[in-house]
């Protein structure tokens, strides 16, 4: 089985980062029973993205062939093109390291995400958002 994980960094000892499309890393891990096996770390290329973040970080997913994603929060945009290429998404909560992550999952500690856990994209400075992003002249 092959899993992904939403990461601060670039190794099994790094922190769980809840965010999804802007996540500096994604550690993705082959599992055979419980033994972890072929680890390796693939930065975000979406981390910088002006928009579309969860919809690139999703497909970049899919790529790797990946069938679970531990995350924390993720939009519907990524929850629809995960959901249709049969990835299962389980829920997480900052804190635990990636490696306790997968551990808690193949425990079946884990909660499996049926829909997005944000609602809106567009967390960005448009000019809704209590005035960020406002032009000063």
């Amino acid at each position: 089985m092959r899993i992904a994980v939403s990461s601060a960094g670039n190794t099994l000892d790094s922190l769980v980062d809840p965010r999804f499309g802007r996540r500096a890393y994604f550690i993705i891990a082959d599992v055979e029973g419980s033994e972890i096996k072929n680890v390796k770390a693939i930065k975000n290329p979406a981390i910088s993205s002006r928009g579309g973040a969860g919809i690139q970080a999703a497909q970049l997913i899919a790529s790797n062939k990946v069938e679970v994603l531990i995350t924390g929060n993720i939009g519907p945009n990524a929850v629809e093109i995960l959901s249709s290429r049969g990835i299962k998404i389980a829920a997480i909560m900052p804190g635990i390291s990636v490696r306790e992550a997968i551990e808690k999952y193949l425990k079946g500690e884990l909660g499996e995400v049926q829909g997005p856990t944000t609602g809106f994209g567009g967390f960005g400075a448009g000019r809704g958002r209590m005035g960020f992003g406002r032009r000063f002249q």
